[in-house]
């Protein structure tokens, strides 16, 4: 029985199952759910949250609302209420706008977490599966790998060489060992004169200790950093000490991005531009015309309002959204916003090899045997290299990981037989993946490694029962592969093999990189006797090693250990020593279809791709010429090699070199490789799945994790999240950031030139002593009514034609430049203008008043006690400016539907958003004019036809320009 004095971590295995009412081999489903029902899901209750109504507050209160704020109240005073209540409701269509955006984002960010669950291995019913994390119990027993992160709090039974990342519990920066065995209860006694102060019957104080500390628990928020374990949950949810710990679960504030930062730069901008322009106008107004301090105030408004871009920031935050949305529906899931516009200028992509630019679907097609071929053997070894005609190659058919799909041709000679099946026994043996068999639809599925599950795929196909070999031969001791060694061991209980039967009880296998593991030999087995490894021997593996890798197979080696309990008594350094090499098992990862393709547009776009693999050098050279990664002069860097390299070497080499393929590589070349590639001025996108993937993810200008292999800790660090473990994906999301960052300059430019527009009449009223051909109530219903669903429009739009054969931006290059200011204020805001104020002649011009009448009857107008004629007169013409702007922005929408790009090559139709845009935009404007209500708000009176027809000129005009200035680009280039 357990005491149920003691704590969990000082029981024995079996006190621990019986004190959480579980077993080896895990709980029954069944149990499972009860407990899962009782007890809740394994998740911490969500963060506080700001209240909703504190959130909507916060859109009221910003620098561009408090503005209009102000300018409301200036309004109230200057007793003109409807326009005080016409500048507040821009704020409030403003923020519940952008409260409804943010709102979304909120929704889409839970969407992506129900989308990439924590997944978690567990026993259920003696099976090992695979299950969300917040379906764990206390009670489960759990199998924890390198890069778990893990998900609850539980005591270990079994762990080889474990060490857990503990930083978010602890801050310790390094991994710390964790072992399974019990851990004796510190007892603390008062001592007085060397004398223990205990009165009978009294018991010793048990010493407090920091669960974080305890070498046989495994908190939840730790990552496993290597090694391998089994474990029990005792504590789930908020019962787990990071549940427990306050600070850990308060809600982390979201950073704006740097898209943000500098769309909020330009609006202060701008805003700042509209307080000293209006301040001009009104100092004008009042001492140069002679205008009443309460109608200059309304004029000093309405200069603030009409240059104030008040619907820029909403359509910035939908653009964006829309943006992710997208690159959600191909696969790339974005975790942080600042990406996107990264994304835009990326111009290196260091790439993983396996699972990225290959399909991860490793199959075993070979094996190779340092045994002298059968000549008379009628299964004929492939004579395409030296390495297949001087050794016997072992043919495996099939592909992907059903073991029903092929077999092993085994030759007749019984001992080449004989061989073959210790190779593949081994190999099978010293593996951790899982092969299950899904009945819906019928499939077979591995879990755990991919190069593993393809091992024990050729085992099965051999006839071998992978079930009955783990049975027989019981693993002793495991020592965990790791990037650092390339080898991964486990011994085993040999005593019952009838295979290479020995006095010695047990066997170690080490399989790992031919190279390294052949370092390690001393011995070979060859024509069936253990001989000793010399250099001729080694040349021959080494020689059927690259042969094999040149031709794009990835290459294990096998190799044996004989031993008793000294095998494992020895520290690991000393058991990989004195070993017996046994054979290579080539297998092949195909390339992605997708991929070449992928690779030539990143190489139209000016984006160089580097591969940086763990493969051996010429495995990773020949996928690299396969997929037209590199041309006919290759330079492969080992990791080795850039370990003789200085940084400055190393910066030399990533910006002169090309044709460049890292091979060997440890996650610290890795992140070294980033650093440099940065330090150089490039913008830098990696890719990554494993833990120890993190640093560079995170010090690359883009992380990109892999969603269905990848690692928590991965996933975590990472800025984009790829769901299919493409490469083509980067490269269709890298197409999309250079979209996103087009479409909101074609919005700016748009919203930017109808201010032009609007600014032009007040700033003609000032110098030419004439009425406005404007009010301010007709500036809001384009600023935040008319212009709104174009602007949006222009934010969906696709991807232009050429947008992957055009070079990186550069990105220090400002979103609001010279070229775009000068577009849209001195051009396309020209043209509206000069239209506008040529309308609101023509229309005094057709009543039979010219210039100099104007001019005499605009103070009875500006006080407004003017008689109903003119009064009458002054609103048509008000509202053929307002119908003129309009119609120019009708025809602006197409016009910046591209920078350099004729419409005529667009098409019209090809984004309907824009006719919705524009349809909606022409019903608000005849429902002002038209409605007598909506009329006497915005002071506007119907239009005649002839001024009808002459609107439906406008945007021809206007789209004329722009289509000739954009040819005189052309023709400019083409002679440069």
């Amino acid at each position: 029985m357990a005491s149920l004095h003691q704590p969990l971590w000082a029981l024995s295995f079996e006190e621990v199952y019986e004190s959480l009412g579980t077993a080896a081999d895990g709980l029954s489903q069944i149990e499972a759910q009860s407990r899962l029902e009782k007890f809740g899901a394994n998740e911490l209750p969500e963060p506080a949250h700001r209240p909703l109504w504190l959130r909507f507050a916060d859109q009221l209160t910003h620098f561009m609302a408090l503005l209009l704020w102000i300018a409301g109240i200036l309004a109230f005073i200057s007793r003109t209420p409807e326009l005080g209540w016409a500048v507040w409701s821009v704020i409030w269509i403003n923020a519940i706008f952008s409260f409804w955006q943010e709102f979304q984002a909120e929704k889409a960010l839970s969407a992506l977490k129900k989308v990439l669950p924590m997944q978690v291995k567990v026993y259920r019913d003696g099976e090992l599966k695979q299950i969300p994390s917040r379906e764990l119990v206390r009670g489960d027993v759990m199998q924890l790998e390198e890069g778990d992160r893990i998900s609850a709090d539980a005591r270990l039974i079994s762990a080889e060489s474990l060490y857990l990342d503990v930083s978010v519990m602890t801050g310790e920066s390094l991994p710390v060992a964790r072992s399974p065995y019990p851990v004796r209860l510190r007892e603390t006694v008062s001592v007085r004169g060397g004398k223990t102060m205990l009165r009978q019957g009294e018991q010793p104080m048990q010493e407090k200790v920091n669960p974080s500390e305890i070498a046989n628990l495994v908190l939840a928020g730790s990552t496993v950093a290597a090694g391998r374990a089994v474990a029990v949950v005792y504590a789930t949810g908020a019962e787990t000490e990071f549940g427990q710990v306050a600070h850990l679960t308060t809600e982390v504030k979201r950073e704006p991005s740097t898209l943000e930062i500098q769309v909020s730069r330009i609006v202060r901008i701008i805003t700042a531009i509209a307080v000293s322009m209006g301040v001009l106008v009104f100092v004008l107004a009042y001492f140069l015309v002679g205008i009443e301090v309460k109608e200059s105030f309304i004029f000093a408004i309405g200069i603030i309002v009409a240059l104030v871009p008040e619907g820029l920031l909403p359509t910035v935050t939908l653009s964006l959204a829309i943006g992710v949305r997208r690159m959600a529906r191909k696969n790339a899931l974005v975790r942080r916003l600042s990406a996107v516009e990264s994304l835009s200028a990326t111009t290196v992509i260091c790439t993983d090899k396996t699972g990225t630019l290959t399909k991860n679907e490793m199959t075993v097609r070979y094996l190779w045997l340092p045994t002298q071929p059968d000549l008379n053997d009628n299964s004929e070894p492939n004579a395409e290299t030296n390495a297949q005609q001087t050794n016997r190659l072992i043919e495996v058919t099939g592909a992907g990981y059903d073991p029903t799909s092929g077999k092993v041709n085994m030759p007749s000679d019984s001992e080449i037989t004989w061989k073959a099946q210790i190779l593949l026994i081994g190999s099978a043996l010293c593996s951790n993946a899982r092969l299950v068999h899904l009945n819906a639809p019928s499939r077979w599925q591995e879990i755990g490694d991919p190069t593993e599950a393809a091992l024990l795929v050729a085992a099965a196909k051999a006839e071998l029962n992978l079930e009955n070999l783990q049975k027989k031969f019981p693993r002793l001791r495991e020592i965990p592969f790791d990037s650092r060694r390339l080898m991964m061991t486990v011994i085993l209980n040999w005593q019952s093999s009838e295979l290479w039967a020995d006095e010695l009880p047990n066997l170690a296998f080490t399989k790992g990189a031919p190279l390294e593991v052949l370092k390690h030999c001393h011995w070979i087995l060859r024509d069936g006797v253990q001989q000793e490894l010399t250099h001729d021997y080694w040349q021959e593996v080494v020689t059927a090693n690259d042969d094999l890798a040149k031709q794009g197979f990835r290459v294990l080696g096998l190799a044996a250990r004989r031993g008793g309990q000294e095998l494992i008594d020895l520290k690991a350094q000393e058991l990989e020593q004195n070993l017996i090499f046994i054979g290579l098992v080539a297998m092949f990862d195909p390339p992605r279809d997708e991929v070449p393709k992928a690779i030539a547009q990143c190489h139209q776009a000016g984006i160089k791709v580097t591969m940086v693999t763990g493969d051996y050098g010429l495995t990773a050279e020949a996928i690299a010429r396969q997929i037209g990664l590199v041309g006919d002069r290759v330079r492969v860097v080992t990791g080795e090699g850039m370990g003789h390299l200085s940084d400055a070497q190393l910066r030399q080499v990533v910006k002169y070199r090309h044709g460049l393929v890292f091979a060997r590589m440890s996650p610290e070349h890795k992140l070294r490789l980033v650093q440099a590639y940065k330090d150089i001025g490039e913008i830098v996108a990696v890719t990554g799945d494993g833990v120890n993937d993190a640093p560079a993810l995170r010090a690359a200008n883009i992380g990109v994790a892999m969603g269905q292999n990848g690692t928590d800790v991965a996933r975590e660090a990472a800025d984009i999240v790829l769901t299919d473990d493409n490469f083509a994906t980067i490269v269709v999301a890298i197409e999309q950031g250079r979209s996103v960052y087009q479409n909101i300059r074609k919005f700016m430019t748009y919203i930017l030139a109808s201010n032009v527009a609007e600014l032009v009449p007040f700033l003609a009223m000032v110098i030419l002593k004439i009425p406005p051909a404007l009010i301010i109530m007709q500036i809001l219903i384009v600023d935040l009514g008319t212009d709104i669903l174009p602007a949006l429009a222009l934010g969906t739009e696709r991807a232009e034609l050429g947008t992957m054969q055009l070079p990186p931006r550069a990105k220090s290059q400002p979103l609001l430049d010279r070229s775009l200011l000068l577009r849209a204020y001195c051009f396309l805001g020209l043209i509206e203008a000069a239209l506008g104020m040529l309308g609101f002649f023509w229309v005094w011009h057709s009543y039979g008043y010219d210039f100099k009448s104007l001019q005499s009857i605009a103070p009875s107008i500006l006080s407004r006690t003017a008689n109903p004629e003119i009064t009458f007169i002054y609103a048509q013409a008000t509202t053929m400016t307002l119908a003129i702007i309009v119609a120019c922005q009708d025809g602006n929408v197409f016009a910046c539907r591209s920078e350099q790009t004729s419409i005529f090559r667009l098409g019209f139709f090809s984004n309907p958003f824009i006719w919705l845009g524009i349809a909606t935009e022409w019903i608000l404007i005849i429902s002002i004019i038209e409605v007598s209500s909506l009329r006497q708000i915005f002071s506007t009176a119907p239009l005649t036809s002839w001024q009808w027809l002459f609107l439906l000129v406008c945007p021809p005009i206007l789209l004329g320009a722009e289509e000739l200035r954009k040819r005189f680009l052309r023709s400019r280039r083409r002679k440069h």
